[in-house]
Order: structure tokens, then C-alpha cells, then sequence
């Protein structure tokens, strides 16, 4: 006879109830996303659109991470408070739902951009963007058509003085013909 109980009913309903909140914790927050990679141009608009949801009215903090710098670009409260950093205040948007909007793009923009949801219970969880940001090539095409224009002015008065300088020349030649018939006709009605 086996007198070696490992589990009784007691302890297997504690387990169950402990794991059960872990779970329920653990599942508290979610957050989705349709799009976690974007890429737009300069000068630009991005919306990062998420969806969170949870038991509590969550605090939402979206940071800001490259190569070079990681920083905080605000943290709100839906319906409570809003704290923007001052580098975005002109530029950003938040949401109630935790999504951000971002104006004005720059190339120093791009990057990842992580938002973490956290609840008063302490649990939290992050989901993270990706943002490539294209430099505008109109800046180039406004260049060239700015250089074809002037080379075209610059072609169009060098014709114009062309066509002066032979209007000049012809003068001149019919001029000097005029002067050498007058003085070959003084040589010739000059009496010997």
C-alpha cells in the first residue's frame, strides 16, 4: 500500500489558483498592431497605430532608439495626462488608445520606436516599430531644373549678343565699302 501522496486536494486547488492569476497577469495587457515596419519620406507624416488593451487604465511611454541616441518621446495616461518631451511637443500626437503620430519627419527620425504598456499592477509589455525614413529626391530635380533653366538664359544671351556682334560686323563692312567708293571716285574726277 502506498501511503506517499504527493499532491492533495488542497494543494492542487492552491497550484491551480496561483497559476491561474499568472496567467490572468501575464495576459492582463495586450497590445496590437496591423503594420510594425514603415517607411516613409522627409518631411512626411507617420502614424503608428496600436490597440492596447487591458483591466486597468494603462500608463503608455513610447521611446526612441538608434545608433546614436535612445530617448523618451512621452508618457500619458489615457483621459489623465500627457507628457511629451520637449524635442517632440510640436511633432507629436498622442492617442487614447496608445497610438502616436509623428509630423515633420527628419532623417535623424528613423529607427525603432518601442512603446511599453504598463499597468498599476506593475505588469507590462512592449511592442516595437520599425521607421525608415527616405530622403527626398525633389531637392535634386529642383536643382537641375533650376541649373538647366540659367544654363538656357545663359545660352539664349550669348545667341543674342551673336546675332548684335554680326549685325555690328555687317555694319561696319558696308560702312568701310561706302568710305573706299568715295575714295575712289575722288581719284578718279580729280583732273591731271
Amino acid at each position: 500500500m502506498w501511503h506517499f501522496r504527493l499532491w492533495d486536494t488542497q494543494d492542487v486547488a492552491l497550484f491551480l489558483s496561483i497559476t491561474l492569476y499568472m496567467c490572468h497577469l501575464a495576459g492582463a495587457i495586450s497590445i496590437q498592431s496591423p503594420q510594425r515596419s514603415l517607411t516613409r519620406s522627409v518631411q512626411e507624416d507617420v502614424f503608428f497605430s496600436v490597440d492596447v488593451s487591458g483591466h486597468e487604465i494603462p500608463t503608455i511611454q513610447w521611446t526612441f532608439m538608434s545608433a546614436a541616441v535612445s530617448r523618451s518621446i512621452g508618457t500619458w495616461r489615457p483621459g489623465v495626462y500627457t507628457n511629451i518631451t520637449v524635442d517632440y511637443r510640436d511633432r507629436v500626437q498622442p492617442y487614447d488608445n496608445g497610438s502616436m503620430g509623428l509630423s515633420d519627419l527628419r532623417l535623424q527620425d528613423a529607427g525603432y520606436y518601442v512603446v511599453t504598456v504598463t499597468e498599476t499592477t506593475g505588469s507590462s509589455k512592449d511592442a516595437g516599430f520599425v521607421l525608415k525614413v527616405n530622403e527626398v529626391i525633389y531637392e535634386d530635380l529642383q536643382y537641375l531644373s533650376v541649373s538647366a533653366v540659367v544654363l538656357a538664359c545663359l545660352a539664349g544671351l550669348l545667341m543674342l549678343a551673336m546675332w548684335l556682334l554680326d549685325k555690328a560686323y555687317r555694319k561696319i563692312v558696308a560702312w568701310r565699302r561706302v568710305q573706299k567708293m568715295r575714295e575712289n571716285d575722288e581719284t578718279e574726277l580729280q583732273p591731271l
